[in-house]
């Protein structure tokens, strides 16, 4: 996060001391210097939250922030049910008013939209989860699955996240950003999942550049050690991939050569209509 510059201290009886500001109270306020102040450290104790429901010690810990300054956050967001807290454990985790204004977002998510009628004919497809799934920050996250009761294809479910180097949907959404934001992520230290996944940045590279070239992924066991799974692009009328549709399924597919070449099929069939229904031409991305 870009550091903020130093602001004048207001208010009346307001008093510069040791390098913070101190009230007329005598409550101390934040350091002028600190870079995560007012709605920035409350966007970053969300985002923090919404992957790793924790206590005050935990995103004290993450975000680098004074134990004090951490827990009169969370409380005022607590307050305003943008968090909740259980009373057992005393981990906060995403509150309901959150959920409310998530479920506008995708009440009104245009590529959504435009991929139901699709997705409505995949439901009664044999041993796999669909997913619709977007990039949001460094996660590929599923905006919308589907499985049949039977599949019961553990972590495809929806609002799961994994980290963009990880699974063929994360790999189609990376390898479609810019080169800044791909060498800026290949620059993190990746999580490993599972003994197959990849995080050499060189292999990412040529892998990125090899999904590109084929217009979509596949993944095996590298999420989690018994699915794999094949991802493709979805485009809009400007070329850019809005978000991505993923078969999840048991390893096993993957060793079937002739399922494996009928799901790549009816992926790419799929992909092709929601893009075309967003306003993208074949031939232009």
């Amino acid at each position: 996060m870009t550091k903020s510059q130093s602001a004048a201290v207001r208010g009346n009886g307001s008093k510069k001391r040791n390098g913070a500001a101190q009230n007329t109270n005598g409550a101390q306020e934040d350091h002028v210097d600190d870079p995560l102040r007012g709605m920035a450290r409350s966007f970053a104790v969300l985002d923090y939250l919404a992957t790793s429901p924790g206590r005050v010690v935990d995103v004290t810990r993450s975000l680098n922030l004074p134990w004090a300054t951490v827990h009169r956050t969370l409380i005022q967001l607590e307050k305003a049910q943008f968090l909740r807290r259980d009373p057992e454990s005393n981990r906060y985790e995403i509150g309901p008013r959150l959920w409310h204004i998530g479920s506008a977002y995708l009440a009104n998510h245009r590529a959504l939209k435009a991929a139901t009628p699709y997705l409505a004919r995949l439901e009664d497809e044999e041993g796999i989860a669909t997913q619709v799934v977007e990039r949001i920050g460094n996660q590929s996250v599923a905006i919308y699955s589907h499985q049949r009761a039977e599949e019961d294809i553990r972590k495809a479910e929806y609002g799961y996240h994994f980290p963009l180097h990880c699974g063929s949907k994360g790999l189609v959404l990376l390898a479609y950003e810019e080169p800044e934001f791909i060498e800026e992520y290949l620059a993190r230290d990746l999580e490993r999942l599972t003994p197959d996944t990849i995080t050499d940045p060189k292999r990412l590279r040529a892998v990125l550049k090899q999904v590109k070239a084929d217009g979509m992924s596949l993944t095996v066991g590298d999420v989690q050690p018994f699915t794999g799974s094949i991802a493709a692009p979805v485009f809009d009328a400007n070329e850019r991939v809005v978000a991505c549709v993923s078969f999840v399924f048991r390893k096993a597919v993957a060793k079937n050569t002739k399922r494996l070449d009928a799901l790549t099929d009816l992926l790419l069939e799929t992909t092709d209509s929601i893009s075309l229904d967003l306003g993208w031409r074949p031939g232009t991305a």
